[in-house]
């Protein structure tokens, strides 16, 4: 019955392989949870292709992938995702953004054609299956797994969620832009209790106040939220490019001497929920 947590992307924005970085990580956004033998993906930036490596080493054969938005730096690992092109590997991709506009398999699509990648979506050889979700609903997966969604406040939409397994639950939620007069309900829902409260801290409150409208949030919003919704931990996440390892080392320890039970997502590390 276990529950973890694994960062294989914490960035926001874009890439960073610099060593000044490589503490914190490079990659952007793509987290992991195993929940007793289901594989949950959350988002598909390029910390995608190392966890697709990892996958094709443990055998793993089945896995969804949940969606928070299309943005590229959410979705540019998806076509190095090495599993989806091996037969029998069974992959489903789940996305509620869209609001019937287009669908996931296109916008995938799309990313994968011609001039801007060479190799089309149709090559994948797994058994690809693709469920376009209206934000705001619950469903459930395998091994008792339980997913709430939430619609979040960002350019061309974004869509937070809750996971539930075993008595335990992780709150997604990334790619959103607080209210200045209130905390969001959306996503107080979505957090209310869970062990883990994952929230995009892109800014500072001092480089927020330049940058409203762009659709991120700040690690003292995160603060105010984890505080009012009663949840276990809060993970600090999406971290903007340009907070190298110094940076976000002092960001970090500001949190927690507001919050303790607050860790800055690192790429690599694994959080057990028990």
């Amino acid at each position: 019955m276990g529950f973890t947590v694994t960062f294989w992307g914490v960035r926001g924005t874009v890439p960073c392989p610099m060593s000044s970085h490589m503490q914190f990580g490079g990659n952007t956004s793509c987290v992991e949870l195993r929940a007793n033998g289901t594989r949950l993906i959350l988002d598909a930036g390029t910390g995608l292709r190392l966890l697709g490596r990892r996958f094709q080493t443990e055998g793993i054969q089945r896995a969804t992938l949940l969606l928070s938005h299309t943005h590229l730096d959410h979705i540019s690992g998806f076509p190095f995702f090495g599993p989806a092109f091996q037969p029998g590997f069974r992959f489903l991709v789940m996305a509620g953004h869209l609001n019937g506009h287009t669908n996931i398999r296109s916008v995938l699509a799309r990313q994968m054609e011609r001039p801007l990648f060479p190799v089309p979506l149709q090559t994948m050889g797994c058994n690809l299956d693709f469920h376009d979700f209206d934000p705001g609903e619950s469903f459930e997966l395998d091994d008792g797994v339980s997913v709430q969604t939430a619609p979040l406040n960002h350019p061309d939409g974004a869509t937070g969620y809750r996971i539930g397994f075993g008595g335990h639950s992780v709150a997604y939620v990334t790619d959103t832009e607080h209210w200045p007069d209130r905390l969001d309900a959306n996503i107080l829902a979505l957090a209310r209790g869970a062990d883990l409260l994952i929230y995009d801290t892109t800014y500072t409150a001092e480089e927020y106040a330049g940058r409203i409208g762009w659709g991120h949030s700040t690690w003292q919003e995160g603060v105010r939220l984890a505080r009012a919704a009663g949840v276990g931990r809060l993970v600090l996440f999406h971290h903007e490019p340009d907070h190298d390892d110094q940076a976000m080392l002092r960001i970090e320890a500001q949190a927690q001497a507001l919050l303790p039970a607050t860790v800055a997502a690192r790429e690599g590390a694994t959080l057990v929920l028990e």
